[in-house]
């Protein structure tokens, strides 16, 4: 079997970190996810607000570095919760487990809860020079 889901979107709130009572962190947010197509009668695309939890280092790398507005992409499980609400209705609620929890885009000057430049782990390039400087035009011997 394989439960596998991948999403990329902003946080809707702070996350909320909190810790059940063995001492283990627990964080929660939601991810606003656009879709892929726009509407064809009003050409906007529709969102989806996907609920995310994460445990232990999880949750408190995304408490500290992540924070309302942040890009983050996350892989993880789909789980399904199944309760019974107050009238005896039989309900369900989806959300992500994170198993891992990236950055998804710059960071942003205005992102005031975001961790300062000297906390994030140092930038090291990989090439000669800078990592994401422009490739060269000549492609060689490539047959196509």
């Amino acid at each position: 079997m394989l439960n596998k889901i991948f999403v990329q979107g902003r946080l809707t709130a702070d996350p909320t970190l909190r810790s059940t009572q063995s001492g283990t962190s627990v964080a929660n947010f939601a991810l606003a996810v656009d879709r892929d197509f726009k509407d064809k009668q009003t050409g906007e695309r529709a969102v989806d607000f996907i609920d995310v939890v994460a445990w232990r280092q999880k949750a408190e790398f995304v408490a500290k570095y992540f924070s309302k507005g942040s890009m983050a992409v996350v892989d993880g499980r789909l789980e399904i919760q199944v309760w019974t609400d107050k009238e005896g209705n039989k309900r369900r609620s989806a959300q992500v487990v994170a198993e891992n929890i990236y950055f998804g885009g710059a960071r942003r000057e205005s992102d005031g809860g975001n961790a300062p430049e000297s906390s994030l782990p140092p930038y090291e390039p990989t090439m000669d020079g800078d990592a994401y400087g422009d490739l060269p035009d000549d492609d060689g011997d490539l047959p196509f």
